[in-house]
């Protein structure tokens, strides 16, 4: 995690340019002109308009383009067709594996069905049918790369990347939860909200009661903690509680249906974005959409952070879409036609998005600096850029609060996941070696004291990240957008219940701007590494070791058997030619 995060800082000192005249390749261009391009649209020599010309002609100049490049070929499209099937067969190995190995309700619907039943009484074989899932779709996953590679004289559309990425995800649109039980803190949290009582005072347990068929399917560690998501989140899940009632199975299908809707939006603002930026659309939506940890967690796990960054991008491309391209030193191009608007309604989305997951409002942070660079870029520009964001965000957080009728009580449980301590949290790690050097130094096991004060020390680091970018940024030595992207991604990674899905924070908006090899390669790696550490059941085999051993070794060998087959009808993708 801690080489990571060096990677993410790494991407944007990538993007300064140190002295004027100066020109450096940032992944997405050549950059030069003896000043640094803009937050929002960084123009390239072949695409260059000079800065006065928007203007004189009083219209938005078009986003800069990335370089042009060919269609995938014969032989490619053949490939291409047999990394969708490989990747689809891998989504129905997950799906029907998660009817014996999923974070099923407590009372299983599937028992009583036919068939499907059977999966429930097989758990080793179920495990291993989501185990081998698991490893198509990731190892499918990194064979798409090859078609969205940057510097490739050939490279798959976005349209086929988007086609590809619904094939995999529609398997896992009705299947039981899996990896994480927390759809079902929603569903009981919801239910308070509907039953006009206080999420943020009472856990599921003191309000429903721990016999409530809502309440059985909470984690022991969530009955009796208040809710930490926003009011805009728990008054949509109120709605469906109110549709469902205390059916357990049609509440996960549409607590998944809104997890989805966050997905749409993701696939909607990345490549949009990322063309914006001089990105490849294609890469982007590779890497930030299609990403491991989008289809197992946000997908197939029902996480909320789907709504919460979905909301935090689509704000993003909706407030920047008017923005024209500038370069410091230029003349300022007047207002354009609905630039206003556009900007209210952009932090307006991100301060959805916020109401949804807290962690969205950094993105106002940044998105102000951007609006203060396409200002003149002075002081008084940014104070103002960050009054217009506090006015928006006070405003649209003041009416959904007591517009829900739920008040601010939210922002006193912000701390609730802060209960649990992450195996791979480093900030919960070294918490748990100091405690273990205080036993053995017979100093007394301090863990709990190291917990709270190393989250404290992570906060304020992150903080003081987050206030660094925010400054460089708008000195012109960063774009902002790579700077909301690593300072999401040092709150994620600091934080003591950091969990794998929490990294798509960070990966997404960086997948939209950060141009660099380097942090390709890290994400890919830190994605592909994570989206193995979850339990498919979102909790522990109750000490049945030989379970997980018998299922990981039964799905390697029908991984084998599975890459024979790619092997054989397409060997391109199985070799070192790019």
């Amino acid at each position: 995690m801690t080489a990571f995060l060096a990677n993410l800082r790494a991407i944007a000192l990538t993007s300064p340019v140190r002295r004027l005249g100066a020109s450096l390749r940032d992944g997405s261009g050549i950059i030069g002109r003896m000043s640094v391009p803009s937050t929002e649209e960084e123009p390239q020599p072949a695409t260059t308009e000079p800065a006065a010309s928007p203007a004189a002609s009083g219209t938005i100049p078009s986003p800069v383009r990335p370089p042009q490049v060919d269609p995938l070929n014969d032989t490619e499209l053949r490939a291409l067709d047999v990394v969708r099937r490989f990747g689809t067969v891998g989504a129905l190995f997950l799906a029907l594996g998660s009817l014996g190995a999923g974070a099923a309700p407590v009372l299983n619907p599937v028992q009583e069905i036919p068939v499907l039943r059977l999966f429930a009484r097989i758990p080793t074989v179920s495990l291993a049918m989501v185990f081998t899932g698991m490893g198509m779709l990731v190892i499918g996953w990194l064979m798409l790369g090859r078609f969205t590679r940057p510097r490739r004289t050939r490279l798959a559309t976005r349209a086929q990347v988007t086609r590809t990425l619904i094939m995999w995800l529609t398997p896992l649109m009705v299947i039981p939860p899996l990896f994480s039980r927390d759809v079902y803190s929603y569903l009981a949290q919801s239910e308070i909200v509907h039953r006009g009582m206080d999420p943020y005072s009472l856990g599921p347990a003191q309000a429903l009661g721990v016999a409530d068929p809502l309440t059985s399917g909470v984690s022991n560690m969530w009955r009796e903690t208040p809710a930490p998501y926003g009011p805009l989140f728990l008054k949509l899940g109120s709605w469906i509680s109110g549709f469902v009632g205390d059916n357990v199975v049609a509440g996960v299908l549409l607590q998944r249906a809104l997890a989805l809707a966050g997905v749409v939006l993701i696939i909607w603002a990345l490549p949009r974005l990322a063309r914006r930026f001089g990105v490849e659309p294609a890469t982007a939506l590779w890497l930030g959409a299609a990403n491991p940890l989008v289809l197992f967690h946000l997908v197939a796990g029902a996480h909320n952070e789907a709504l919460g960054i979905g909301l935090m991008v689509a704000g993003l491309e909706l407030g920047i879409r008017r923005l024209p391209v500038r370069v410091a030193g230029d003349t300022v191009p007047p207002l354009a036609r609905g630039e206003l608007l556009f900007l209210v309604l952009g932090a307006t989305v991100i301060t959805l998005g916020a109401a949804v997951k807290i962690n969205a409002i950094i993105a106002l942070g940044f998105f102000g600096v951007m609006i203060a660079r396409r200002w003149h870029g002075r002081i008084v520009d940014l104070l103002r850029a960050t009054a217009l964001m506090t006015v928006v965000f006070a405003v649209v957080m003041v009416v959904l609060c007591y517009g829900t009728g739920l008040g601010f009580g939210w922002v006193g449980a912000l701390g609730t996941p802060g209960l649990v301590r992450s195996w791979i949290s480093p900030t919960a790690e070294f918490a748990n070696l100091g405690g273990v050097l205080g036993i053995t130094l017979g100093l007394g096991n301090h863990t709990d004291a190291l917990v709270s004060i190393l989250q404290l020390a992570g906060t304020v680091v992150a903080g003081l990240i987050t206030a660094k970018f925010l400054w460089d940024s708008f000195r012109w030595r960063y774009r902002p957008i790579i700077g909301l992207g690593v300072s999401l991604g040092a709150f994620m990674m600091l934080h003591v219940a950091m969990q794998p899905w929490w990294l798509l924070w960070a990966v997404i908006p960086l997948a939209a701007a950060a141009g660099t090899s380097r942090f390709r390669v890290a994400a890919t790696v830190v994605s592909a590494v994570l989206a193995f550490l979850a339990s498919p059941s979102g909790s522990t085999f109750d000490g049945r070791s030989f379970v997980p051993l018998q299922a990981y070794i039964a799905g390697i060998v029908l991984i084998a058997i599975g890459l024979v087959v790619v092997r054989r009808t397409a060997p391109v993708l199985l070799s070192r030619a790019s």
